[in-house]
């Protein structure tokens, strides 16, 4: 009897195996990849402090076979990153005044152009917006939750712009 309900558990474990896979390409999903850009280098110029750039180019090197270089001459196209911003704004306040939401905001703006300066991708701005709620009881708590917020976004942002990049080729 006990070796009977192991062997149908061990079909249901086989069955799910094999089921899930189905159900996951039947629904759209599908992993990222490697992403395909029409340039094989890339010079990166921004603020000296940009953490967007430290996540375009580790995003680069891992999803993409294009190369970060150090300068604009040795690149086959320059992404400028003109802007980075945060901004935290009270969404909503409850009983006597106190704030209970927050929206923040990440704002990236951006262009791309060749090695000779021909503009591939005008001036764009991507926007990413998350709401938070704020409790005074939990202030460390709230603070950290913000920072992570603000990271996502960050991410968030340079897979937008990957996006758009590899789009380029496909135009």
């Amino acid at each position: 009897m006990r070796s009977l309900s192991r062997l149908l558990r061990s079909r249901r474990l086989a069955l799910l195996t094999w089921l899930l896979p189905l159900a996951l390409g039947a629904c759209g999903f599908q992993l990222r990849g490697q992403a395909s850009l029409p340039f094989e280098t890339l010079f990166i110029s921004a603020p000296q402090q940009s953490l967007l750039a430290s996540d375009l180019k580790r995003a680069l090197r891992v999803g993409s076979g294009t190369r970060t270089v150090d300068s604009a001459e040795q690149a086959q196209a320059v992404l400028e990153i003109t802007s980075e911003n945060t901004e935290k704004t009270i969404l909503s306040l409850g009983g006597a005044g106190r704030v209970t939401d927050y929206l923040l905001r990440y704002r990236v703006r951006f262009r791309l152009s060749d090695r000779a300066g021909k503009t591939l991708i005008p001036a764009g701005e991507i926007v990413l917006r998350r709401e938070q709620s704020y409790d005074a009881a939990q202030v460390l708590a709230k603070e950290a939750e913000e920072v992570q917020l603000f990271r996502d976004m960050r991410g968030d942002a340079a897979q937008q712009l990957l996006r758009r990049l590899a789009a380029l080729g496909a135009s």
